[in-house]
Parts: C-alpha cells; sequence; structure tokens
C-alpha cells in the first residue's frame, strides 16, 4: 500500500471550498483506493456509493429521494455509470448551508466532462489523478516505476513478466470493452494500431498525415482517435508555444503515451535491459521525466507547452503562468551541457530560468539562472522561483 498523501490533502481543501469535486483518471488508476482514503482522513461524516454494483444502481434509482437527507461527505465511485445523477446534484449543490458536499470520481471521458460541464457549471472543481509518481514510491525505485508505469497494479506486482501480463490486459479491456462504453464504434484493432503508432512517435511532433496513411483513414480520423485517447487520459498531447518572433515556430502539438509502462508495453519491452537496449530509450526517459517534474510542480495542462523553430532551436517544456516563463530541458545523461539551443530560448522567450534535469547524480549551473537538476532529486530541489 502506497499513501498518496499528497492527493489527500488536496482533495480535503477542495471538498472544503467547493458542493462538487471530481477525480478524474484513467481506468484502473486508483480512484476508488483514494475515495476510501480520503473518507478515512476526514472527521465528517461520509456515505460511499460504489456505482459499479448494480444493488447500488439500483437504490439510486430515484436519486434526489435517496442523496436529498444525506449528510456530510456523499461520495458517488464511477458515476459515468449514472449519468442521470449530473441535473440531481445541480439541485443539491445550490441549497443553502451546503449540508452535504459531493465527491464524485470517474473515469476520464468526453461524456463524463461534457456532463459535468453542463449541468454543474459554476460547482464543479476537478482533480486528475495519475499513477504513482516518484515522490510516492521513492527515488529507490526509479527505474521500477519507469519500466512497470504508475498503475498500482502494474507498478506493484511481483515480477516484470506478471506486470506486463497486467498491462496487456489492460490494453485489451480498455479497447474493447471501455471505448464502446464510451458510446464509440471505432474497431478495436484500427484503435490498436493507433496507439501502436503513437507509442512509436512518442515524444514526436504529431504528423497526422503520416499516421493517416500508415492507418489507410482520413487524417480526421486519426486527429478524432488521438482526442479520444488524451480526454480518456492514456495520451498526452503537449501543445506548441507560438509568438510573434522573427522566427518560423512549430505549431503542431508534441504526443506522447501517458503511461510510462503503458508505452514499454506497446513497444513490446518487458524488462530493463530491453528498454536500455530499445530504440525509444531517450524518448521514453525523456517522456517519463517530464511527467514526474509536471506532477512534482503540481503543473495544470493549460500551463505548459513546448516551444520549436524550424530552424532546430528548441525547448522540452516551457511552463508559462501570467507574464512569467520558465524552461525545462530533458536530457539522459550524466555529463549535461549549455546547450546553443538552449541559450537561444532562454534569450527569445524570456524566461526565468532554465533547468536541465537529467539521469546523473549531481546539480550544479550551467550559466546565469540555468541549471543541472538530477530526476532523482526533482523532490528536494525542483521549484518555481
Amino acid at each position: 500500500m502506497i499513501e498518496r498523501t499528497a492527493h489527500i490533502r488536496r482533495l480535503l481543501g477542495l471538498i472544503a471550498r467547493h458542493p462538487v469535486v471530481a477525480i478524474l483518471g484513467a481506468r484502473q488508476v486508483g480512484k476508488t483506493t483514494l475515495a476510501r482514503e480520503l473518507v478515512a482522513a476526514q472527521s465528517a461524516k461520509a456515505t460511499f456509493f460504489d456505482l459499479e454494483n448494480p444493488d447500488t444502481r439500483a437504490r439510486l434509482r430515484e436519486p434526489m429521494l435517496t442523496l436529498d437527507p444525506l449528510r456530510g461527505l456523499v461520495v458517488l465511485d464511477e458515476i459515468q455509470r449514472v449519468p442521470e445523477i449530473f441535473p440531481v446534484l445541480r439541485v443539491l449543490a445550490d441549497r443553502p448551508k451546503r449540508p452535504a458536499t459531493f465527491l464524485v470520481s470517474g473515469s476520464a471521458s468526453p461524456e463524463l466532462l461534457r456532463q459535468s460541464s453542463e449541468s454543474l457549471a459554476g460547482r464543479i472543481v476537478f482533480h486528475e489523478l495519475g499513477g504513482f509518481t516518484l515522490d510516492e514510491v521513492g527515488v529507490g525505485d526509479l527505474d521500477r516505476l519507469w519500466l512497470r508505469g504508475g498503475f498500482p497494479r502494474s507498478f506493484l506486482s511481483d515480477s516484470e513478466t506478471h506486470s506486463r501480463e497486467w498491462r496487456d490486459a489492460f490494453i485489451r479491456t480498455f479497447l474493447e470493452r471501455d471505448i464502446p462504453q464510451l458510446g464509440f464504434s471505432i474497431p478495436s484493432d484500427t484503435l490498436r494500431r493507433f496507439w501502436m503508432m503513437v507509442a512509436h512517435y512518442h515524444g514526436q511532433v504529431w504528423k497526422g498525415s503520416e499516421i493517416a496513411r500508415s492507418l489507410a483513414v482520413s487524417e480526421a480520423s486519426v486527429r478524432r482517435y488521438a482526442d479520444l485517447l488524451s480526454s480518456a487520459l492514456v495520451v498526452d498531447q503537449l501543445q506548441p508555444w507560438h509568438e510573434n518572433l522573427s522566427k518560423r515556430q512549430v505549431k503542431s502539438p508534441r504526443v506522447f503515451v501517458s503511461d510510462s509502462g503503458l508505452l514499454h508495453a506497446l513497444l513490446g519491452i518487458e524488462t530493463l535491459d530491453e528498454l536500455l537496449g530499445h530504440p525509444k530509450l531517450g524518448a521514453s526517459w525523456e517522456g517519463f521525466a517530464i511527467r514526474q517534474v509536471v506532477r512534482q510542480l503540481e503543473l495544470r495542462a493549460e500551463d505548459c507547452f513546448f516551444w520549436a523553430t524550424h530552424s532546430g532551436a528548441e525547448l522540452d517544456l516551457l511552463v508559462v503562468r501570467g507574464r512569467k516563463r520558465w524552461g525545462f530541458e530533458f536530457k539522459r545523461t550524466s555529463q549535461p551541457a549549455m546547450t546553443k539551443s538552449m541559450s537561444i530560448a532562454m534569450q527569445d522567450l524570456g524566461l526565468r530560468s532554465l533547468t536541465l534535469i537529467h539521469a546523473g547524480p549531481d546539480a550544479f549551473p550551467l550559466a546565469k539562472n540555468t541549471r543541472a537538476i538530477p530526476l532523482r532529486r526533482i523532490g528536494e530541489m525542483l521549484h518555481l522561483d
């Protein structure tokens, strides 16, 4: 059991301030476990509804009659199974003195987000739950987390073989059962091939026309596939930053498989030795490290970009908050050094600081407002100044 203390602390703050709080995450990422931990961590009366259970769904056939008398914290787990509850929550959330606070959880999907935004606008706040992170498992398990990914059952499996078996089963179930339940009729084989192609493009700029030709479908179709997997939180799209500079800038997103363990399963990688000898080694490490930094700094998707010019200058991660900008580069090397591209990014983008995250053991300055930090030390050293 790995306690998710930071998530608990964040959720306790949210339920104190908002009438409805939603935990969103991919299937099997630990939403139910986190909700139960939250119930145990707070002193108020709590009622828990598991909407995967048919008997519980039967109790909620008349949701207003069931939910209106309840007080304290009310947890509705896997709420996407009973979407008709959303309009009821709007009424309950608007009651004076807020007799109950609602914590809902669900596997991220376009329908869930649509329902919540239409019915609960101004009343709901979202908390995204990803897999385990480095600060949760400890730096001693860095390679294990990178290889297996952050899904709890994958990371905690008793062998690499069992971890890979779980991830293979997850991918199959996600494509064959979960996607159809979301109302999409895309053949599972087609979506699997697309997801595998994303794995091979992992960390690269989106090239929809190339992928469309390979799959013999339209470019609009592959755009739809990408958006679907992004909304289900199994693919990340890092958006480009561009502004009025005297340089041609890249305006397509970079794509990543969200979880490094799923990436490795899609690439057919089972062991660390296989990963260390694979052509996607550098891209895998970079995507993993970016996710760890984003989680460590508690960044929102709307804060995060990458920047690249057609002449070759680039920045792996650009964080923008108002007028303030911070840059991050990621290199799987034990001997990081300042590069021309980093100097250009520092000057052209007006960065407050630039941090190079690397695989070595030491932290040291590279230039003015530029430093190198080991990935294994981001918990103690990384912050936005």
